[in-house]
């Protein structure tokens, strides 16, 4: 089982005459909506502070983009850049799961200190375009590829979140308070895997099916900086209860193989926030080395066979 590259790739780049998105554009989370392709993406300028840009497309090929971001830093807690965004779509409103790395970091008790953070946070929309924020998911650590899942779980929100190298699941009632007590460990590195030995991150919103939750993960081997490599696999988790590892293959779906992927800002990756299922085929938006934004694809029905029998 492999995703198949669109022959167009990459499908989206840098625009050299923005300031804020002449450098990188990469991390996009992609929903599907009333007949267009959403996405929200990552971008690197001048300053090399992440923005959030915002484009549409009627075939996740060709995109019309928004002239300025629809999401930038605020204050000191993201003052380095937001970054990553992932997409669901729940009860009517949009949410954004995005990364905030700033000169500052919050404590767990909510107050702001000196120091680097790297901190997993909320935004609700009710157009794609004004985004409000809601705060962390978790404060006084580092974390991040995070998601909201696109229902809710025995009445509850529930979100996934990297401790590294492991994921775990996160509980909420009202998407603001996240207690520890109801949080766990899902899966981690496997030791004896050549590409997935390092640390484990969430890829995109997980898909729902009459197996279980369908996911796509991203794991890193343990090569020596600037020769390790990122990639792509599939895990199946029960329904009812997330926790639960149904099957998780050995070998993964994607890795770095084209030019474009092989070098770029951060050379031998394949990342991606967004796999929407469209007609039966699961569009899984990738960044190629930090740099570009290319589409790979495969048929729901395969992905699904594989995750339960490959």
């Amino acid at each position: 089982m492999k995703l198949q590259r669109h022959p167009q790739n990459p499908i989206f780049l840098p625009n050299p005459y923005s300031a804020w998105e002449c450098y990188n554009v990469f991390n996009p989370g992609v929903i599907y909506h009333q007949g267009l392709f959403h996405m929200f993406y990552r971008a690197q300028g001048l300053d090399w502070i992440s923005r959030i840009g915002y484009a549409v497309s009627p075939n996740g090929v060709h995109w019309n983009r928004m002239a300025q971001p629809v999401l930038e830093p605020h204050n000191s807690t993201d003052s380095r850049g937001v970054e990553d965004p992932r997409i669901t779509y729940l009860d009517g409103t949009f949410y954004m799961a995005y990364t905030a790395y700033g000169r500052d970091h919050f404590e767990k008790d909510g107050s702001i200190a000196e120091g680097t953070g790297i901190t997993p946070m909320l935004a609700r929309s009710e157009n794609m375009i004004t985004w409000e924020i809601m705060g962390p998911l978790v404060m006084g650590e580092t974390n991040k590829d995070h998601m909201l899942l696109p229902r809710k779980i025995k009445g509850r929100y529930a979100a996934l979140h990297r401790r590294e190298p492991d994921i775990w699941i996160a509980f909420s009632t009202d998407l603001k308070n996240w207690p520890e007590a109801d949080m766990g460990k899902m899966y981690g590195p496997r030791s004896e895997n050549d590409w997935d030995c390092f640390k484990v991150g969430s890829n995109g919103v997980p898909i729902e099916t009459d197996y279980g939750w369908l996911c796509l993960y991203h794991g890193v081997d343990k090569a020596a900086v600037g020769a390790f490599a990122y990639r792509t696999g599939v895990i199946l988790l029960d329904l009812d209860d997330p926790r639960r590892v149904i099957r998780r293959p050995l070998r993964p779906i994607f890795w770095p193989e084209e030019l474009w992927e092989l070098r770029g800002d951060v050379p031998n990756v394949v990342f991606s926030c967004a796999n929407p299922v469209v007609n039966g085929i699961v569009n899984v938006f990738y960044a190629g080395a930090d740099h570009v934004i290319g589409l790979a694809t495969c048929p729901l029905v395969d992905l699904l066979d594989y995750a339960l029998h490959g």
